[in-house]
């Protein structure tokens, strides 16, 4: 699998994983702030996972700046299940922070949920998300993304795009659904990364041993289709927010 021409890739190391988060935090209010001072709103991707929600658990305390009435949130996965099932990352980054700012609730745009509307599968629920991101967008495919943050599992996967399967190999569709995922449960939706490419800014929150392996390859120029990390990159910054384990295989200068 081919992998665009990208931007440099920065890697930032911190202490420890509280560390990685509350550096995230402060650079992703900065950076709502610069996007609402420049085009008057912003665009954010959010990811769940241990990481994922510190940090916005860690943006709820900072805030500094931000004017949440501007605040278009989205989500980079899903996992198909009913609405209000606490493992769905939409509700859990609603208990760290979209409860608790003044956010309208037609700005944060989730992903359809099982059941929520009729929808059954996760094909239904990709579709129209797709519909969602195009009616955003200004040219009918997804919006300018200002900031999109991913996780990654310890063998390099980002949304639910895992090694070796149709959804990181998709290179037209901008979101899909996904049957069979090795991570229960195996019902989700996700944003591809032609989407992830889209964005200006890509963030990666990564922390602990079991990943270093990943983040090497990744900052290396692994093939995506391996290591799904390797193709998320943003068209102005990539960069990598990591603790020293997971830092521990980068080459050193």
């Amino acid at each position: 699998m081919s992998d665009p021409a990208r931007t440099p890739t920065e890697v930032l190391t911190f202490a420890d994983s509280d560390a990685v988060a509350r550096a995230a935090a402060k650079a992703f209010v900065d950076a709502v702030v610069a996007a609402q001072t420049e085009r008057l709103q912003a665009h954010v991707v959010l990811t769940g996972g241990g990481t994922g929600i510190a940090v916005l658990e860690h943006v709820g305390r900072e805030q500094g700046g931000i004017d949440w009435s501007a605040v278009n949130v989205y989500f980079g996965d899903e996992r198909f299940l009913p609405p209000g099932d606490p493992e769905r990352n939409e509700v859990q980054a609603r208990a760290a922070l979209l409860d608790h700012v003044p956010i309208d609730e037609a700005r944060i745009h989730t992903m359809p949920a099982l059941g929520e509307d009729g929808c059954t599968t996760p094909a239904e629920s990709a579709e129209r998300y797709a519909r969602l991101l195009a009616a955003q967008s200004a040219d009918g495919s997804v919006p300018d993304f200002d900031v999109h943050l991913l996780g990654m599992g310890g063998e390099g996967h980002i949304n639910s795009l895992f090694p070796h399967t149709a959804a990181v190999r998709e290179t037209e569709r901008f979101v899909v659904g996904v049957d069979d995922s090795p991570k229960p449960p195996p019902a989700r939706v996700t944003l591809t990364l032609p989407a992830v490419q889209r964005a200006r800014q890509v963030w990666l929150l990564v922390a602990g041993e079991n990943k270093a392996d990943a983040v090497a390859a990744s900052v290396g120029g692994a093939d995506p289709e391996d290591i799904p990390a390797a193709g998320a990159h943003g068209r102005e910054r990539t960069v990598w927010f990591v603790d020293p384990a997971a830092a521990a295989k980068l080459p050193t200068s």
